[in-house]
């Protein structure tokens, strides 16, 4: 029996390694946490994951590694006849910033006049492709283990969302959370926690509100759907899930539509 080409791809081998580098890690975690600790104490989480994780960040989406941005995607209403513009660039490191992305562009909300059917434009967005699969299966994220996402970011002060897809109820279900920039031009932590991401498709909160399913999490990207016309831009250094509340310089609940 041969294996078919995508299998022996360097792609498939190299998240297989990868893959298999995090089990390793985990499995040695463990190990060392069992044998010196007392697993029937109550703070212990019994997750081997959770061992090793509770007190590490895990990178989602680092931009200072100039191969993040080759697995990333754009999307605008220009997919679909509008003329909003949207571009996602690598920005080096300088002596002042990190190595980050710049995600910028123009909102539009003409409408296309050959699609009656478009009622509604004015939106850019960009999130990490679907990864491939591995060894081991499809290539999920598991961030049951953290409560917040944490992003470093310099924001122009616009409405932006931040995006996240993950194994669903409806496959096209997007979880949503304003991304709140308390100091727009500079370049600032910000701390969402996990739990407080609202559940919608098509734009549109649904019911019922399940919790976000953070075992599978699929995708993470940013959106911005305020459709006021005119430039925007922001630049995002990193995202990763964090436990440490340190690690933001702000974290400020809020709802939806603030």
């Amino acid at each position: 029996m041969r294996p078919s080409p995508h299998l022996l791809a360097p792609g498939f081998l190299a998240r297989s390694l990868d893959e298999f580098k995090r089990f390793a890690k985990i499995g040695m975690a463990a190990f060392s946490f069992g044998s010196c600790a007392n697993l029937n104490h109550p703070l212990v989480v019994y997750t081997q994951e959770s061992l090793r994780t509770a007190m590490t960040p895990y990178h989602l989406l680092d931009f200072t590694n100039p191969d993040t941005i080759t697995m990333c995607k754009t999307m605008s209403d220009a997919d679909m006849g509008g003329f909003s513009k949207v571009a996602l660039d690598q920005v080096p490191a300088t002596p002042s910033e990190p190595a980050h992305v710049r995600f910028h562009g123009n909102i539009s909300i003409d409408l296309p006049p050959n699609r009656p059917q478009i009622k509604r434009t004015g939106y850019a967005a960009f999130r990490n492709k679907d990864r491939g699969p591995t060894i081991f299966g499809k290539s999920l994220w598991d961030v049951d283990p953290y409560v917040y996402l944490a992003l470093r970011v310099k924001s122009d002060g616009r409405k932006y969302f931040v995006n996240v897809q993950t194994e669903s109820i409806e496959y096209t279900d997007i979880h949503q959370h304003r991304l709140y920039a308390q100091r727009p031009g500079e370049w600032e932590t910000l701390l969402i926690n996990w739990s407080d991401f609202v559940r919608t498709n098509h734009g549109q909160v649904v019911e019922p509100q399940n919790e976000m399913m953070t075992q599978k999490v699929r995708t993470l990207g940013i959106g911005l759907t305020d459709r006021v016309p005119g430039p925007f831009e922001l630049c995002i250094s990193r995202m990763w899930a964090t436990n440490r509340l340190e690690d933001g310089d702000t974290h400020k609940k809020q709802s939806l539509g603030d």
